[in-house]
């Protein structure tokens, strides 16, 4: 899949001086969503051609600063199709109708898991996490997350990611003198792959330093105060 993506995304990096930013908005909304699409292939390249200046303003500074915002906003948007969708529809249709939108029932199961567990933690430490990045949306919506918290929580943990990514393909633009878009996404996809080993657990980490965080301060707040 990602191979078929790069190239009509490759053909697109031509119209990016004009549209760039918006194709990033709009690819990461489909990133962000139930449609299965790998955000390296859209932050990578906004990264590389921001470094070299290939975007609309032509400076590399402000096309890296457009570009995060746009991937953030996004992502964002996209989240908020997830967390709309699930709240509109309820979870019985979405067991039964989900495998058709790309929703397989485990994978809901583990979302839903995943919030009942560590609720707004969840919703944020997720969106550094592969393959549940996108779904953690849904059992946000299902629960009726108060939408100010989702968006915050979203926005934060998405904004780490499109940061990281962009971050690989400006790094790659900086000091690359010929590159495919074919190289720089599997270049960037296994630096990614390399890093995993960090990334992971320290999402897992941070996490768990949450939910203890949270446990400690209801803990208190429930205490009986003292006479």
């Amino acid at each position: 899949m990602t191979e078929l993506l790069i190239g009509h995304i490759e053909a697109m990096a031509e119209l990016a001086p004009v549209w760039g930013f918006f194709l990033i908005f709009f690819f990461m909304t489909i990133e962000s969503s139930f449609i299965p699409f790998p955000s390296e292939v859209v932050m990578i390249p906004a990264g590389f051609l921001a470094a070299r200046g290939e975007l609309s303003t032509g400076s590399p500074k402000v096309d890296l600063t457009i570009s995060v915002l746009m991937g953030i906003l996004g992502s964002l948007a996209g989240a908020w199709v997830n967390y709309s969708l699930a709240k509109k529809v309820g979870q019985p249709f979405l067991l039964k109708y989900g495998k058709y939108f790309f929703l397989p029932p485990a994978a809901l199961a583990r979302a839903e898991q995943l919030f009942r567990d560590y609720g707004v933690g969840a919703t944020f430490f997720c969106r550094l996490l592969p393959a549940i990045r996108q779904l953690i949306s849904i059992p946000a919506g299902l629960a009726g997350m108060n939408p100010m918290t989702f968006t915050a929580a979203t926005g934060a943990g998405a904004g780490l990611w499109v940061i990281f990514l962009s971050a690989l393909g400006y790094a790659a633009g900086l000091q690359a003198t010929d590159m495919s878009y074919a190289d720089l996404v599997h270049q960037g996809k296994a630096t990614i792959s390399e890093n995993s080993v960090y990334i992971i657990p320290s999402a897992l980490i941070g996490l768990a330093a949450y939910v203890g965080v949270s446990k400690l301060i209801m803990k208190s707040s429930d205490a009986p105060a003292s006479r």
